[in-house]
């Protein structure tokens, strides 16, 4: 069945992953897309540059040879069905679109109401057309996602050729033996595979951002990683106890077997949180972490039960003698291994640690008070793409570049009166701080004029986002919506803040209920939303300092742009969130286990993260691997969250479990387990945990 399953997932699993697209980071509801909208309404034409040729003749612009070469770059776009619109130096866009030196010149084709899969096909024709032709560089909205789709995949597979052997390599000395090893690559395979079918099926009824296939394959990776490491650890302890069989298989299921459905809960659940926002970006990564978290948990509850009962005994085979003799000593070491020994250790000076290790994550944190935000743009595409040529060319070359212009729409008749309130008007937006230039006000009909605003200074300077606020909230004689790209980032932070409020409870919701339910307790659930804020912070202040600040650009292979993504803090707190808890659950249901069982309040963290330690830290680094390969990825997104997620996951897996979790579980002894009467009610009679089962 699951041969067929996997047959399945590749024969028609991968064609239909393979037809997600980029993009989807604006808010529908947004007043820029209002003001997109209008315009392709009333003239045919999308505001956005769809695509931007530079055109470089070798000879001056104004030249005959130089307008020559604008004008069949210009035909040849318009030339293009899907294109509403077409404007050059010569016919619309005047000097601001001739460089500086004026060696070289740009222009803008605008599509019509075409779709995503129309507007894609069309930048093919568009870049096949100027193929072999060294004058025009492409760029522009649609060029970027044409060659942000492209780089994705070759990113995709260079993941995978670097994360599985390495994985392979680390799986055989973490699980001490081949066959132990090949199990979690195994659970790894069929999770990706069966996620990328669930994600293509429900990109036929819905759009899925391509940007979700980076987050599947790591985080399913990451988590099949996880459960395998926890079945597998546990079938060996009910091994050597019970002899191989169902008894083994059951104790395994019924104790690890809750860990893995209660964490694939709490990590679906916080991820679902990214489903609230209006953007597709981040709605496509929590659809993305909720399908690969069920069926992570459906291959390890099903098929790797089945394998290890088919295998019995033979799950340590092809292990040397030193190997297997670590593994059969594992119960042994249950109150004198090193996580022991190192937890009695940091209990003995709970008070010291805990405020060391938390005043360290702090320091480690503060870079993060200086985040610069940014909306993506061609700066995500690595210097070789030619869109991100074109973008660096415009901002280094066309400082008064109208594809960075703030586009004001007015809703007014036509006729000379309107003509010179509005010309009134335009007058006035010059004069405002911040404003370069403003074109005389356009009748485009239907009851439209337009009004382009250009800034002195970038896109996302202060003053000119200063500039969008001071426009929209002007005495203008008419109704008037603002767009542009400054607009855009405007309109896209002030959605995220809306949202994120609803994101915030739900994410630490999960946090909350699901660790109520796995102990029972009140504090060690308020506990960990605070570890996992502390985890968070501290992973933002060092992507600050590597990405934002411009280390590491070598190793990274990356060009700082000054800023980080603005939804990356959102896209990591929940991921944060959802696999901290995933730790959690794992080390604080060993304790409750060993707490059970009748050993004192320390001495059960201690036998807990003993029990633990190993499987969260090797779990941690072989995550880290996982996620950690798209720090290879040439998209400076992708390349933040896999770095990003690495460290968070390390951060956690060691400072926070080795040292503040005992310190701070000793600082409050028996409160640690304490609840009010009718919640410990409520939880005696619905909550989890594999100390039952163990006790059972």
């Amino acid at each position: 069945m699951a041969v067929a399953f996997l047959v399945v997932a590749v024969v028609v699993g991968a064609p239909l992953s393979g037809q997600l697209k980029p993009g989807g980071f604006q808010d529908p509801g947004a007043e820029f897309v209002q003001v997109d909208e209008r315009l392709e309404e009333v003239t045919g034409a999308s505001s956005e540059a769809s695509v931007i040729a530079l055109v470089e003749p070798g000879a001056p612009i104004q030249s005959a040879e130089g307008r020559a070469a604008v004008t069949r770059v210009a035909d040849t776009l318009a030339a293009e069905e899907t294109v509403g619109g077409v404007v050059t130096a010569f016919s619309g866009g005047g000097e601001a679109f001739v460089s500086e030196d004026g060696a070289s010149s740009y222009v803008v084709a605008s599509f019509g109401p075409v779709s995503d899969a129309e507007a894609e096909e069309a930048a093919l024709r568009i870049d096949e057309a100027f193929e072999g032709d060294e004058t025009v560089t492409l760029g522009g909205v649609q060029i970027t996602f044409e060659q942000a789709g492209s780089t994705i995949e070759s990113d995709l597979q260079r993941a995978e050729l670097i994360a599985f052997p390495i994985i392979f390599l680390l799986s055989l000395w973490l699980f001490r033996g081949f066959v132990a090893a090949a199990l979690p690559l195994m659970v790894g395979i069929t999770t990706i595979l069966g996620a990328f079918l669930a994600i293509g099926a429900i990109n036929q009824l819905t759009t899925v951002s391509l940007f979700a296939l980076n987050l599947i394959i790591g985080l399913g990776l990451g988590l099949s990683i996880d459960y395998s490491l926890l079945m597998i650890n546990r079938y060996r302890e009910e091994l050597a106890a019970n002899g191989p069989g169902r008894t083994a298989i059951m104790r395994t299921f019924q104790t690890a077997g809750r860990s893995v459905l209660f964490s694939a809960i709490t990590v679906g659940a916080a991820l679902a949180g990214l489903m609230i926002f209006p953007q597709n970006f981040l709605w496509s990564m929590g659809m993305g972490g909720v399908v690969v978290s069920v069926i992570a948990a459906l291959v390890a509850l099903l098929l790797l039960p089945a394998v290890l009962m088919v295998l019995g005994a033979r799950v340590n085979s092809l292990s040397p003698a030193a190997w297997r003799r670590s593994v059969e000593r594992a119960d042994e070491l249950a109150e004198s291994g090193f996580w022991y020994r190192l937890s009695r250790a940091v209990m003995r000076r709970p008070g010291l640690i805990a405020g060391a290790t938390a005043a360290l994550l702090i320091i480690v944190a503060l870079p993060a008070l200086r985040l610069n935000p940014a909306t993506p743009d061609a700066n995500i595409l690595p210097t070789s793409a030619s869109a991100r040529q074109v973008s660096d060319a415009l901002t280094a070359d066309f400082p008064q570049q109208t594809s960075e212009a703030i586009i004001v729409t007015v809703d007014a008749p036509g006729g000379p009166g309107a003509q010179a309130q509005l010309s009134a008007y335009a007058a006035e937006l010059e004069r405002l701080e911040g404003a370069a230039v403003v074109l005389p006000p356009r009748n485009l009909g239907d009851g439209l004029w337009r009004i382009d605003v250009l800034p002195a200074g970038e896109r996302l300077d202060v003053a000119t986002k200063d500039l969008v606020e001071t426009i929209r909230a002007s005495d203008a004689p008419y109704p008037i919506l603002v767009g542009g790209q400054t607009a855009s980032f405007l309109d896209q932070r002030d959605s995220l803040v809306a949202h994120l409020p609803i994101a915030i409870l739900i994410i630490a919701g999960v946090t909350i209920v699901a660790l109520f339910m796995m102990t029972g307790s009140v504090l060690l659930p308020a506990k960990a939303v605070v570890m996992n804020l502390l985890t968070l912070a501290a992973t933002m202040g060092l992507l600050v300092l590597i990405f934002q600040d411009g280390r590491f650009e070598t190793l990274l292979s990356y060009q700082a742009s000054g800023a980080i993504d603005l939804t990356q803090p959102i896209l990591l707190g929940a991921i944060v969130f959802g696999l901290s808890t995933d730790y959690a659950v794992f080390l604080l249901s060993r304790i409750k286990e060993a707490r059970d069982a009748g050993a004192a309040d320390d001495e059960a963290v201690a036998i807990g993260l003993q029990r633990t330690g190993r499987i969260v830290t090797a779990a941690a680094l072989l995550f880290a691997v996982a996620i950690g390969a798209f720090a290879t990825s040439e998209i400076t997104l992708i390349k933040e969250l896999g770095v990003g997620t690495a460290l968070a996951v390390l951060i956690d897996a060691s400072i926070i479990r080795a040292l503040l979790v005992p310190s701070l579980m000793a600082l409050a002894g028996r409160w640690n387990w304490w609840a009010p009467g009718p919640l410990r009610r409520f939880h005696n009679r619905f909550g989890v945990s594999e100390g039952e089962a163990a006790t059972s």
